[in-house]
């Protein structure tokens, strides 16, 4: 069995892999790989997939696969999974550190002390009371929820499938609109899809009353930029803090018209959400169990 690692992981994982088979991180020799390992910047589009002789596996170092064609792998007979266990604390951290980070006012203040300006009368304000809105509530979601909970936050939610073990601490609600309503905070965490592009729109937008802080730690094409950029210059919304983005090749991303990057009300971090070191272990753990599990069934 020859593995190729396509994308940066652990540097452990090459040695783990090893009982398996024969181990590259040669791209050229996709063509030859039975198991292909990529995050997010290799690209599974039609056009590779058709450049795959022998794979019968793709798994993605993540939760999303929407760099990965999966409809078009599985049609050539591909299995394609991610490692969804690995990332929810790794995430959820990052997610609630951005959060933190608005309130608290630590860019503000950090620029500030560089500066030689002691920003002293400009006052923070508190998570403790506030209302935390997901749009989304899968392992992620429910990882933010629970530090929420232990600021004294209150929580509500709108998914599409509504998980009851979740209630103990969540407040489910029919809509996206009911969830953003009455909201201080807002939290990203739906998947990549059709049915979930620029869903942060105008119209939705519309039904904030509190002026919220917006996090988006999902993917960077759930919102309609524009129509967040122009939230952001009304006051609709009052903050948005993100590591994600509509692309991950920084070289395009600074070269585009891309609004968000205009705004003086954001906080940007460069999609290192999944990118501990301890994640990185456990996406590793989690790719080998996945290699185990499909050897042992005879699929790989």
């Amino acid at each position: 069995m020859l593995i190729l690692i396509s994308d940066a992981f652990d540097a452990s994982l090459e040695g783990k892999l090893a009982r398996f088979g024969e181990v590259t991180t040669d791209k050229a020799r996709a063509c030859e790989a039975d198991v292909i390992l990529v995050r997010a910047k290799t690209i599974c589009d039609k056009a590779y997939i058709d450049s795959l002789k022998n794979c019968k596996l793709i798994i993605r170092g993540g939760v999303g696969i929407d760099n990965i064609d999966k409809p078009y792998a599985e049609s050539h007979g591909i299995i394609v999974t991610n490692t969804p266990k690995a990332s929810g604390i790794a995430v959820a951290e990052l997610a609630f550190a951005l959060m933190l980070s608005v309130p608290n006012n630590l860019t503000y203040y950090h620029h500030g002390m560089k500066h030689g300006e002691w920003l002293k009368n400009t006052k923070r304000t508190e998570l403790y009371g506030k209302t935390l809105a997901f749009i989304g509530m899968g392992n992620i979601a429910y990882q933010v929820a629970k530090r929420a909970v232990a600021f004294g936050m209150n929580i509500v939610a709108y998914d599409v499938y509504v998980d009851e073990k979740k209630k103990d601490i969540v407040k489910f609600v029919p809509t996206p609109e009911e969830a953003v309503e009455n909201a201080d905070y807002i939290s990203l965490h739906v998947p990549g899809m059709d049915s979930t592009k620029g869903m942060v729109n105008k119209e939705l937008i519309s039904h904030m009353k509190k002026h919220p802080v917006l996090i988006n730690t999902c993917r960077g094409a759930v919102i309609n930029a524009d129509d967040v950029k122009e939230a952001l210059d009304n006051g609709s919304i009052s903050w948005y803090a993100t590591d994600v983005y509509p692309t991950d090749n920084a070289e395009k991303l600074f070269s585009m018209d891309y609004p968000i990057l205009g705004s003086d009300r954001v906080t940007l971090t460069p999609h290192v959400g999944a990118n501990s070191k301890e994640n990185l272990l456990r996406i590793g753990d989690e790719v080998c169990d996945t290699i185990e599990r499909l050897k042992s069934e005879g699929k790989i």
